[in-house]
């Protein structure tokens, strides 16, 4: 069988058109024409030998074989750009003080830290999980470095604007034999107060005119699944880190408004960070963009200081 060696740079069009969900907003994030970003993506299929893509509509979909190669084209690159900056940083070092909200504590925290520190052995990191609050002051006040969080309307001098992220309706993830009936409170779990999501909840069903109560309150996102799972009552969250026990309800299932898109910020200290938390960052945020649902809506070199 003939060996075949991908091109890392076909690869790396490839794997940012699907994260963008455009490749004619890959070509623009790349520096590329669209005409080369086509003619790479004809140079992919034929490495492969066998179709990456199909028409679906007016736009493309990736067939089998597409996926199985998105998944590894990730792998390769993140292995490539771990050993360019092994190289380049070998002699790395120092401390950097990470915040993350609790959604991206599970989806995202252990492949940030393992990347990290194969690559950094010598940098130390303080992790903190929290509710974007705490982690927006924390920054403010300069005890943490860098933190990914929802943007709860704090201003901070220095913040990246990651991606909108639709916010959802969760229930359990077993059919709910029925829901509220008309007129009744619907039953609310939410962390305890104050909490962004929780305010979301109860303001687009006051702006709706639907009564409801909270059913049940608590201080851990554990508590919250916990709580959803048993049926005690409907919370919101995105679709990033969802246990196999909850699931997200369908648009206008059991009459339910529509709820709005969160704001994904990352949050810095100072304006030009240092080069740990530098390196860290930018590890953070191709993880935590991997970890979000296609229909994120990406922002424009979210890499990047805007």
């Amino acid at each position: 069988m003939r060996r075949v060696t991908f091109d890392l740079d076909v690869l790396r069009t490839f794997v940012t058109g699907m994260e963008l969900g455009s490749f004619a907003r890959a070509a623009e994030r790349l520096g590329r024409s669209t005409s080369a970003v086509s003619a790479q993506l004809k140079k992919l299929e034929e490495q492969a030998n066998t179709p990456i893509f199909r028409k679906a509509g007016r736009g493309l979909s990736l067939t089998e074989a597409g996926e199985t190669m998105l998944g590894y084209a990730r792998r390769l690159i993140e292995l490539n750009d771990e050993a360019a900056f092994a190289i380049r940083d070998v002699e790395l070092e120092g401390w950097v003080r990470l915040g993350l909200q609790e959604d991206f504590g599970e989806a995202v925290l252990p492949e940030v830290l393992g990347r990290f520190t194969r690559a950094h052995p010598k940098v130390r990191i303080e992790a903190r999980i929290g509710r974007s609050h705490e982690l927006a002051e924390r920054v403010l006040s300069g005890n943490l470095d860098i933190a990914l969080a929802w943007h709860d309307g704090t201003t901070l001098p220095y913040s990246r604007h990651v991606a909108d992220v639709q916010a959802r309706w969760i229930g359990p993830a077993k059919p709910m034999e029925a829901g509220p009936h008309n007129g009744e409170a619907l039953p609310l779990v939410a962390f305890e107060a104050p909490c962004l999501l929780r305010t979301v909840a109860t303001e687009t069903l006051d702006r709706a005119g639907r009564p409801w109560r909270m059913a049940f309150s608590s201080p851990s996102l554990g508590g919250i699944w916990a709580a959803v799972a048993a049926g005690l009552g409907l919370t919101i969250r995105t679709d990033v880190g969802l246990p196999a026990n909850v699931r997200a309800l369908a648009p206008g299932m059991l009459g339910l408004p529509p709820l709005p898109k969160m704001v994904l910020h990352l949050h810095q200290k100072d304006a030009e960070l240092d080069p740990v938390a530098a390196r860290l960052a930018d590890i953070l945020l191709q993880s935590a963009i991997e970890a979000l649902p296609e229909d994120a809506e990406m922002k424009e070199n979210p890499l990047k200081v805007a």
